[in-house]
């Protein structure tokens, strides 16, 4: 069974940095790309980022582009989400998935293990 956690969420100010973890279990990591997804009150869930967990490509989306790195670590089996600059707009419930391929892709329908998300609040 995949297991995808994430940790690292909280409440910063704006202007600040927050490290999002997706420690993933039941799966081929190296097999896979693993995304962030994020969404926020009233609005639907979008792509945020995306690595494929084989050659390393990564994906963005414009919104955090420049202040979102992801990262990943093949031997715990863990993606990151380095988040930086934050603006009160990048309040969400972060989800990270796994996607059925190993290319990287924002694609949501790409995706088809999800983790239960952790709350990310920005705000002074």
């Amino acid at each position: 069974e995949v297991q995808l956690v994430e940790s690292g969420g909280g409440l910063v100010r704006p202007g600040g940095s927050l490290r999002l973890s997706c420690a993933a279990s039941g799966l081929t990591f190296d097999d896979v790309a693993i995304g962030w997804f994020r969404q926020a009150p009233g609005k639907e869930r979008e792509g945020v980022s995306c690595i494929s967990n084989s050659d390393g490509t990564t994906l963005y989306s414009e919104a955090v582009k420049g202040r979102f790195v992801t990262s990943r670590d093949n031997v715990n089996k863990i993606v990151y989400l380095h988040m930086s600059s934050l603006k009160p707009e990048d309040t969400a419930v972060y989800y990270c998935a796994a996607a059925k391929y190993v290319r990287a892709t924002m694609q949501e329908s790409d995706y088809d293990s999800w983790g239960q998300g952790t709350q990310v609040t920005v705000s002074s």
